[in-house]
């Protein structure tokens, strides 16, 4: 055997070893209370955030031009629609990557 071979074999024993040790953070990731944690807050904010800019759009178009219909209302439930729909694409997302 030459010195070549053995650092060859050296090299792929290397990349096999870090292959392992990267499958099993993979795994050990979702264990993880800061995990859930961090979903949490990211459904979370997948959320809120089309409500409230819906909110605001929608009072600004109150404000700036008075009607009968309530622009509000109107776009904070199509924050509400646009919120569960981004946070369901994060969740199936998530999951996907398992």
């Amino acid at each position: 055997m030459t010195g070549r071979d053995t650092d060859e074999t050296d090299e792929t024993d290397t990349i096999v070893q870090k292959t392992r040790r990267m499958e099993a953070a993979k795994k050990r990731r979702h264990d993880s209370a800061w995990y859930g944690l961090a979903m949490f807050g990211m459904v979370g904010w997948a959320v809120a955030v089309p409500i409230v800019l819906g909110a605001a759009l929608g009072h600004w178009i109150d404000w700036r031009w008075p009607g009968e219909t309530s622009w509000t209302l109107i776009l904070i439930l199509a924050g509400v629609v646009l919120g569960c729909l981004n946070a369901w694409y994060w969740i199936q997302r998530e999951s996907r990557d398992d």
